[in-house]
């Protein structure tokens, strides 16, 4: 690996460190909500151990080493420094270090799925070792597991998370090198045929050649009414891989879920309604036996808990960095309603069934009455994620949400979290004032459409049982692409991960960000946010919205090529290949919508230029166009045309992955990461505690939370 290329993977200096502030709201409470809360909480980062095996083997030694030299010098880092010898440089090395690792649950950036290093040498990590023979060994084992702290020099492609066969880092598949693609999507198929869902499953292939899937539970054996799969835990696996051997084996991670379903019954004692008092139950036996079955039903009474003063979801929820795209990351949420917030998300909910009529698809590729969720703008407590994001649509279970429904949330103070002094590239000098007066609101605009109307819409065709169709088999829906019937659609036991596979997440979220765009147009829309009087108005506020929001689409599209890797040419995170394919999308409008702005030969005044006033003629025009590619080949299970289409529009070509690549990573900012409080209960009361904005602020924060 060159220098030019190691650059790229250095830890911010400094991170952007934002406070997740909460005080007010969490102080609102009532005790009993306040202990709701905190053991949800507890259960949520009892969690936190599970992420980090899933991003790394080094990860967890990592952590230990970090919290391990907190406890030694009891969070004075100026007597640490003095007694490992090292300078200034070299200590807020490793402070910045630490941050961005504790803020991303692991040594793979949360949002992009690649790896980051100190940018202090070894030495001065063993310099910092040094003080005790605990942290000696938890820096040795650091660099032993894994890929190690530091960079991968020899085998670049372990920067990059990924498929163990493609050379890169997965612990969804662990100490299984010699595991390949083939065989995951294999095993999925025979296990999708027995019912049993992969969320909280890793696999391990042995040396033998048998493999064992890894579930994640509080006991080590299935319950006597046996696993969701039946009685049944092994089984001889058919061609082509057969004469090999597949068990299930019960019990990975079992510390903390036994940590996590004891936490969750604690909760149970300070429900507010019986629904919650199920929905607790079902998590609590999921988390216990390892069955998504019981998981499915926690999510079901989730759904109908509506208007909760405390909102939460806890489990295996999001598939973004399995490669696979089916296995899940370890999540959990707790947070309080912002009840003015609210109203406005409630006005668009009441809204949605007829702003569905507006979108690009005839009616057989939509539900055939809009489920009206619960939307709310929530204040973030507790967040235990690789990365905390702006708004969640779940759960993911297509049967649920079509047969039970589905919940929006956009979360507030992740929204308005501001990193001081940001800098703002690829604008033209005369979009600044407008860009920075209106990405809040354009943000929560597009947050909000995203979340209800994008994840919110659309009907899978599909095989609901042996002969059974949710659509007139004989006479299947036109494609208003192809003008012609439908002839794929989902079979027995396929889902839209299965099908999709590894592009199904960013697929998905491409299909959302896309409804956003198109409906964002609509100046009623804008209304209904607070933003104008719903007329036209492109000199008034909710013009100004409107074209920051293109605005801001566009320029994430150029930034997303940070995580674009040109060695492997790979994608390493959802949204942002979506965003890139949206940048696409508005180029190709035509006609001066939307330009590449530049002089230098080297790109290095790049900016995106849009002609504000083609917003509604051009640029809604053509993104509806790719929406309604995006969406009826989602609903028909049209792999080979959804795969054709989405490949096509997020490849990367040598202009985009060189010239405009080399001024993204040249004008690279810190992706915040949150200092979020803690929660102590003691007697029966629960106390807060706020933690200051910094590195020290955020290890301090970890090493009290006590996982």
């Amino acid at each position: 690996m060159d220098e030019k290329s190691l650059q790229q993977y250095f830890a911010d200096s400094p991170p952007t460190v934002v406070p997740l502030a909460i005080r007010p709201h969490f102080d609102a409470l009532t005790n009993e909500q306040k202990l709701y809360a905190h053991y949800i909480s507890r259960a949520s980062f009892a969690g936190t151990r599970i992420i980090l095996r899933q991003v790394s083997p080094e990860s967890e030694p990592i952590y230990d080493f970090i919290l391990s030299l907190y406890h030694h010098c009891d969070g004075d880092w100026a007597d640490l420094q003095k007694e490992a010898g090292i300078n200034n440089d070299g200590l807020q090395d490793f402070l910045n270090y630490a941050a961005q690792f504790l803020g991303n649950i692991g040594n793979y950036k949360g949002f992009g799925d690649t790896k980051f290093i100190p940018r202090c040498g070894p030495e001065v990590l063993e310099a910092i070792a040094s003080v005790s023979s605990k942290t000696k060994k938890l820096l040795a084992k650091s660099q032993a597991e894994g890929g190690g702290i530091f960079a991968n020099v020899d085998n670049e492609s372990l920067m990059h998370l990924g498929f163990p066969d493609h050379g890169h880092m997965s612990t969804y598949y662990p100490d299984s090198p010699g595991i390949t693609k083939k065989e995951i999507d294999l095993i999925g198929e025979f296990l999708a045929g027995k019912k049993l869902l992969p969320e909280n499953t890793r696999i391990q292939k042995m040396e033998n050649g048998n493999f064992k899937v890894l579930i994640a539970s509080a006991l080590r054996h299935p319950p006597p009414e046996g696993s969701d799969a039946g009685s049944e835990t092994v089984w001889m696996l058919p061609a082509p891989l057969e004469g090999k051997k597949l068990e299930l084996e019960f019990g990975d991670h079992i510390e903390e879920m036994a940590n996590v379903a004891l936490h969750m019954k604690k909760a149970q004692l300070h429900v507010a309604n019986d629904t919650q008092a199920k929905m607790i139950c079902e998590y609590a036996k999921s988390f216990g036996t390892g069955s998504l079955n019981a998981f499915k039903e926690s999510q079901k009474y989730w759904v109908k808990d509506l208007g909760p003063a405390i909102e939460s979801n806890i489990g295996f929820i999001e598939s973004y960095r399995d490669p696979a795209g089916i296995r899940a990351e370890w999540e959990g949420l707790v947070a309080m309603v912002n009840k003015e917030r609210t109203k406005a998300f409630q006005k668009l909910v009441d809204a949605a069934p007829k702003l569905v009529l507006r979108l690009p698809w005839p009616h057989e590729f939509e539900k055939k009455q809009f489920i009206a969720p619960d939307f709310t703008s929530l204040e973030v407590l507790s967040c235990s994620s690789s990365g905390i994001p702006a708004g969640i649509n779940i759960p993911n279970y297509d049967d649920v949400r079509q047969e039970v429904g589905f919940k929006n949330v956009s979360l507030g103070n992740v929204l308005s979290a501001k990193a001081p002094n940001e800098k703002i590239p690829f604008l033209r000098p005369e979009d600044l004032s407008v860009y920075q007066s209106n990405r809040d609101q354009a943000f929560e605009v597009q947050v909000g459409l995203h979340e209800l109307l994008g994840h919110g819409t659309g009907k899978l065709l599909q095989e609901t049982s042996p002969g059974k169709y949710n659509f007139d088999v004989e006479n299947p829906p036109v494609s208003p692409i192809s003008n012609k019937p439908c002839t794929t659609w989902y079979k027995l036991s396929q889902t839209w991960g299965s099908v999709f596979g590894p592009i199904a997440s960013s697929y998905e979220e491409c299909r959302a960000e896309c409804v956003a765009m198109v409906l964002s147009c609509d100046f009623d829309i804008l209304k209904i946010f607070g933003f104008g009087d719903g007329t036209v108005d492109w000199s008034g506020k909710a013009g100004d919205v409107l074209y920051t929001s293109y605005l801001s689409m566009a320029r994430a599209g150029i930034i997303a090529l940070e995580s674009w890797d040109s060695k492997s040419q790979k994608w390493g995170q959802a949204h942002m290949q979506a965003r890139f394919s949206i940048l696409r999308t508005f180029l190709d409008a035509g006609e001066g919508f939307a330009t590449l702005d530049y002089s230098n030969e080297d790109l290095s005044d790049l900016t995106i230029k849009l002609d504000k006033h083609k917003i509604i003629s051009h640029g809604r025009p053509a993104v509806e166009r790719y929406l309604q590619k995006l969406h009826v080949y989602k609903c028909t299970a049209d792999l080979e045309e959804g795969k054709r289409l989405y490949e096509d529009m997020t490849h990367v070509d040598e202009f985009w992955g060189t010239q405009v690549r080399d001024q993204v990573l040249r004008n690279k900012q810190p992706r915040k990461v949150f200092v979020q409080a803690n929660t102590f209960e003691n007697g029966g009361q629960v106390t807060l505690k706020e933690y200051e904005a910094s590195p020290q602020g955020l290890i301090q924060s970890y090493a009290e939370r006590d996982v």
